[in-house]
């Protein structure tokens, strides 16, 4: 069996109080999670660690506690996993079947793109290929939204998922009721979050031609931009979409 997981934070004793998480203290919540995933992950099964292993303890204590994970271990790297410059794995690698930024596998008949962060836009997602992620410590309600929205991007953060991984037929049932659509663009688009694959102004532009696009600069001031069409534009991050009525979108890059 596949198994994803994403945002255990393992020795971070904020994120309980942060992210309103039931436990007493840190030791329970890292031996709750650890239990967790094992209680559903055996030794030979695959699980996909989306990141964000541990925060604030030390190498040596977060490669102990993942030794006592089951399962033969991936583990794509989030903002919290990477140290020094240029970055790089702040564990022990030899934990790991494979170490990484972003994967691609094809399980289940089912295309899936994996990374850290959510993705504005991923390879074949208008033909059903499945987006899973952490990062944004989202609840339940996120997966649901997307569900009922038809986008295929699913959160596998703990925060999401009553602190438990997420098997891969659980992806492929959530998938089954998710019917590809993405005519309303603006729900790709988590206000405030900076997303790992941008979706630049042209392509954006080009993917709606029937909307007018106000484009504001989120770094002079939500300055309107002129001539946005423009070379020095077209590489700029979208960082916020959502239509303002009758037509019209109010993008900020």
């Amino acid at each position: 069996m596949i198994w994803f997981t994403s945002d255990l934070h393992l020795g971070h004793e904020s994120v309980i109080k942060m992210q309103d998480r039931p436990f007493a203290d840190v030791r329970e919540m890292n031996n709750a999670l650890i239990h967790n995933i094992n209680e559903c992950v055996s030794g030979n099964d695959t699980l996909y660690i989306l990141g964000d292993i541990s925060h604030h303890i030390s190498a040596d204590e977060t490669n102990a506690l993942i030794k006592r994970i089951h399962g033969r271990k991936h583990l794509l790297l989030g903002n919290h996993d990477v140290t020094g410059e240029p970055e790089c794995c702040q564990y022990d690698e030899s934990l790991f079947e494979s170490v990484g930024y972003y994967k691609k596998i094809n399980a289940y008949n089912l295309n899936i793109i994996m990374m850290h962060f959510p993705m504005l836009s991923w390879p074949k997602a208008t033909a059903g290929s499945v987006m899973l992620h952490g990062h944004i410590h989202s609840g339940p309600a996120y997966n649901e939204a997307d569900m009922k929205a038809g986008i295929r991007r699913f959160d596998v953060g703990v925060d999401a998922n009553t602190y438990y991984p997420v098997s891969i037929m659980q992806v492929k049932q959530w998938a089954e009721k998710t019917p590809v659509s993405i005519t309303s663009r603006e729900n790709l688009y988590i206000p405030g979050v900076w997303t790992a694959v941008p979706v630049t102004l042209g392509k954006f532009a080009a993917e709606n031609p029937d909307r007018k696009l106000v484009v504001y600069d989120s770094q002079n001031e939500n300055e309107e931009v002129k001539g946005f069409h423009q070379d020095v534009f077209l590489q700029r991050k979208v960082i916020d979409a959502h239509s303002i009525g009758d037509g019209v979108w109010s993008v900020t890059v």
